[in-house]
């Protein structure tokens, strides 16, 4: 089954629509680092990531990963772990996992720009939480409710369209 990101500000998953924000500037095929927008395309998704200082391991069948505190995703072009998940450290600039915010408390990787990674091309594009539907770096946000409902549907083979 696909998640299908409908507009701007709806995720469908077979009988559920759940209200969502995207990256600042939109959708796009031509993604690019700091970009601000939300790459259009067909993708797997990840693990989902979560929070256990702070939530219960969630109803999922997906494979479920707890955030520790050195956990970032690597966001630097120039650098060979472009787009992946690292070890938090100063000398990587990366997006970091643990946060003082709820934001990624849960959160599922969008596989983009991951298989066969493209410098500049993009990275740390996810599913996360929000408690106010502003506009994203580029990830798709879900309040927490809706995010845990889609979480217990969905599986390692769902996929997500973004048209």
């Amino acid at each position: 089954m696909t998640i299908i990101l409908k507009n701007k500000h709806t995720l469908i998953y077979k009988d559920f629509e759940f209200k969502c924000s995207i990256g600042l500037n939109g959708l796009s095929h031509q993604k690019k680092e700091g970009d601000k927008k939300t790459p259009k395309g067909t993708f797997s998704l990840g693990a989902l990531y979560y929070r256990s200082d702070r939530q219960i391991k969630p109803e999922t069948k997906l494979k479920t990963i707890k955030i520790k505190k050195k956990m970032g995703w690597c966001d630097d072009p120039n650098h060979r772990k472009y787009n992946q998940l690292v070890n938090y450290v100063k000398k990587i600039k990366c997006e970091k996992l643990f946060r003082k915010d709820s934001k990624y408390d849960f959160l599922i990787p969008i596989n983009y720009n991951t298989s066969h990674v493209k410098k500049n091309n993009g990275s740390a594009i996810f599913i996360h939480l929000t408690k106010n539907y502003r506009k994203t770096l580029g990830c798709i946000a879900l309040k927490k409710s809706d995010l845990l409902i889609l979480i217990k549907l969905i599986d390692n083979k769902t996929k997500i369209k973004i048209i």
